[in-house]
């Protein structure tokens, strides 16, 4: 079933990429893809193939594609993978309630507090570059939203299992004491 929901979700992908597009995504993959087959690559689905062939897309194995969509500046179409890419909700136990308002609380506290050095704080929850420049080119004059769309992209990679703790672990690893001890504070 999720292998059906995945290839319909490249053939939507597909179906949105104009030829200039397709022809710079076929550019960038000139290293996954042999000149020769490139040539013979008409429209998306068949460039989704190739990659799907060698090895470097399936539907646990989207970093490349993510990415070059962004390279393409096409983050509607990053932000459609990335949320098939997203764990589903958890059941809606206690625990899960509770840490979902921990959580709540701390990406207010974090959002108002961190500032700058947010994209430090990316890479120490183990977001990736490609992630970190799409989040910056979403917001480049909002700070704030910024954060949030950073914690919010993280709890999407998490999915249920997104804590707290965590938060505050690389809050500590990126000198953001102060900011740690406020959300500690607030979420007890």
């Amino acid at each position: 079933m999720a292998s059906l929901r995945f290839n319909a979700l490249l053939l939507d992908i597909s179906s949105q990429l104009t030829t200039e597009q397709l022809d710079r995504l076929k550019y960038l993959c000139g290293d996954k893809v042999g000149k020769r087959e490139l040539e013979t690559i008409d429209n998306g689905i068949k460039l989704f193939q190739c990659l799907t062939e060698r090895g470097v897309l399936n539907q646990d194995k989207t970093e490349l594609l993510s990415e070059l969509l962004t390279l393409i500046n096409r983050q509607d179409l990053e932000e459609k993978l990335s949320s098939f890419q997203s764990p589903p909700e958890c059941a809606g136990t206690q625990l899960c309630e509770t840490e979902r308002a921990k959580l709540e609380i701390a990406t207010k506290v974090i959002a108002e507090n961190v500032g700058g050095t947010w994209r430090k704080l990316g890479r120490e929850l183990g977001l990736s570059e490609t992630k970190l420049k799409s989040i910056s080119m979403r917001f480049p004059t909002d700070l704030e939203e910024t954060v949030r769309e950073l914690l919010k992209e993280w709890r999407k990679s998490r999915g249920a299992e997104a804590r707290t703790g965590e938060l505050i672990e690389a809050l500590r690893a990126c000198q953001q004491n102060l900011t740690a001890d406020i959300v500690e504070a607030a979420c007890i």
